[in-house]
């Protein structure tokens, strides 16, 4: 991918360091488009992004917006590490035996969507269920008819009593759940993503042999990113739909991805898929852009440099 070769230490420094400077810029975003699409037809607390936003800061206050956010910024450092050192590493393998045709960069964005599973499921599981947490505390307050009758309300879980509640209720499987949707939704944004940016990133270099300028990599990964995001939309709503356990009482509930796309179809419409995408693609744009620029400015090399190295 790169015209330098990094070593998988640097790799993953770099990927650490950009997700949690990205999560901690739109991790609000992020909330307004969970709530947003996990909303039904007769339980639609908010209209829009800011409309979500402005009502979370009123009855929440303002790190209400940041519900969720210590699960994220726990989890996105190995999420985004695996997710660009896998599509490196596949990249550099793939182009072994010759030019690295755009089939072979889908194939290797692909590999890399899969290897990031592992962390992004349980991440987003409990990510979700924190995020989502204050829409349902609302709806008892503003719309009581949602509600089922005795429910009683109880205080948010915090993202351990939810991981021990999953783990004893349902084993490891719990922080699994919707693992099948996070496939559906991350392979096909890695397949998308990486290889729109690598070419959208040769674009702007001067030269054949050096590095992209800064901007060009921050406005690649930006473009990059808030077209795959928007491209796969519809499966983040399913996969967010699946993961969430608490709804109100007029609100659906699926047994799987087909079951969850035959409810939507049949009760909101097909518009439903597109909930909360553009605020997916503010989210994405800027984590990607700020991702590629710590990339390719190297700084996981700098924090390197700092270490004492080995003598033979």
């Amino acid at each position: 991918m790169a015209d330098k070769q990094i070593s998988l230490p640097a790799k993953l420094i770099n990927g650490g360091i950009a997700g949690l400077i990205g999560v901690t810029c739109v991790f609000p975003i992020d909330l307004a488009k969970t709530r947003l699409q996990n909303q039904q037809n007769g339980s639609r607390l908010y209209t829009s992004m800011s409309d979500c936003l402005i009502k979370t800061i009123r009855s929440e206050g303002y790190f209400g917006m940041y519900r969720g956010a210590a699960v994220n910024l726990t989890l996105v450092t190995p999420e985004k590490a695996i997710k660009l050192a896998a599509n490196d590493f596949f990249r550099h393998h793939l182009s072994k035996d010759g030019k690295l045709t755009l089939f072979k960069e889908m194939l290797a964005g692909c590999g890399a969507g899969t290897c990031q599973v592992i962390v992004t499921t349980p991440m987003e599981m409990l990510k979700i269920q924190l995020q989502d947490a204050g829409r349902i505390a609302a709806q008892r307050k503003l719309m009581p008819e949602t509600v089922a009758a005795g429910t009683v309300e109880t205080k948010s879980p915090t993202a351990m009593q939810l991981t021990r509640q999953l783990l004893r209720e349902k084993g490891i499987a719990g922080l699994y759940k919707g693992l099948g949707a996070t496939l559906l939704r991350d392979v096909p944004f890695s397949i998308i993503y990486f290889p729109l940016f690598a070419n959208l990133n040769n674009f702007g270099k001067k030269n054949a042999d050096g590095p992209a300028p800064f901007y060009v990599s921050f406005i690649s990964g930006c473009l990059a990113g808030s077209t795959a995001a928007v491209a796969v939309n519809p499966v983040d709503v399913i996969k967010t739909r699946l993961q969430s356990l608490n709804r109100g009482s007029t609100e659906d509930t699926y047994s799987g991805v087909t079951d969850c796309i035959r409810k939507i179809m049949r009760n909101e419409g097909p518009s439903a898929f597109l909930k909360g995408a553009y605020c997916r693609a503010l989210v994405i744009a800027p984590l990607f852009g700020i991702a590629q620029v710590v990339y390719f400015l190297g700084v996981g090399e700098f924090i390197l440099s700092f270490m004492p190295k080995k003598h033979d």
